[in-house]
């Protein structure tokens, strides 16, 4: 089971949507690890979408996860089916950190970390509020499931400059699209085994890859290895779906000390 190492002192729930929601960034929710609020832009854009961020202010020595946490944790999750208007809401994530807690290596952040949220409205024009039900998993020595509910009315104050400039930082933080010398290709494998080779400017021994079990696959630590000047990852398959799926593909990044770059990988 995915979640089974986690050692739960008891799920953190917080109603802060019980407060009216009265500006373009909700009430900051606090827990033992720190606190977590949402921020949007307050306006939409042309397309119908608002921007906003999942901030997510950690104490010193705590950590949260990445859209894939390995198989001992929680990812950042919102449901935003009890709002108004809000047709949808994709997370985006900064690029992670490789971590090993004894346990098991898991990716994630170490430090607070602003995760950009993309709200599509159902009828562009019309006025929307923003009710999301929230869930992520905060970790020192052991791991904490906090969950809560957080309420943005984003035409309350639809120019408030902080807000905007903090979705804008946390934007500017996002992988760039990958590209031929900065970037990964497949290399055969097997049922049990995804093997990419990665091109990356920079010192070789700065470059990691996260990869993003989606669709029922799971997948292991990558184990890196250098021969004849390529850098190769080889990462174990630890559950796949009875099918494979024909359509989309898996979401990597990948890190070096010159930046970070992703896409989609053909599912193997």
């Amino acid at each position: 089971m995915r979640y089974m190492k986690i050692l739960v002192l008891g799920v953190v729930f917080g109603w802060a949507a019980s407060l009216p929601a009265e500006a373009s960034s909700s009430v900051w929710y606090n827990s033992e690890g720190g606190k977590v609020r949402l921020v949007t832009t307050g306006k939409p854009d042309e397309a119908g979408k608002i921007h906003g961020v999942l901030d997510i202010a950690l104490k010193p020595g705590w950590k949260t996860y990445w859209r894939d946490p390995g198989d001992a944790g929680v990812p950042p999750q919102l449901d935003i089916s009890g709002s108004t208007n809000i047709a949808d809401a994709q997370l985006s994530f900064p690029p992670p950190q490789r971590h090993d807690d004894g346990y098991g290596k898991w990716a994630g952040y170490d430090r607070p970390v602003s995760l950009p949220v993309t709200f599509t409205l159902s009828s562009p024009g019309q006025p929307a509020t923003i009710d999301a039900h929230v869930f992520l998993g905060i970790c020192e020595t052991i791991c904490i499931p906090v969950q809560t509910r957080l309420s943005v009315d984003p035409g309350s104050d639809p120019d408030n400059a902080t807000d905007a400039a903090l979705v804008k930082i946390a934007l500017a933080t996002l992988p760039s699209p990958a590209r031929s010398d900065f970037g990964i290709s497949v290399l055969p494998g097997d049922h049990e085994t995804l093997v990419v080779q990665a091109q990356s400017p920079g010192d070789p021994e700065s470059v990691d890859f996260f990869i993003a079990g989606e669709r029922d696959y799971m997948f292991g630590a990558p184990v890196r290895s250098q021969k004849d000047g390529k850098l190769v990852f080889t990462v174990p398959i630890l559950d796949r779906p009875s099918a494979t799926p024909t359509d989309g593909g898996l979401y990597y990044t990948l890190t070096s000390a010159d930046g970070s770059v992703d896409g989609l990988l053909p599912f193997p």
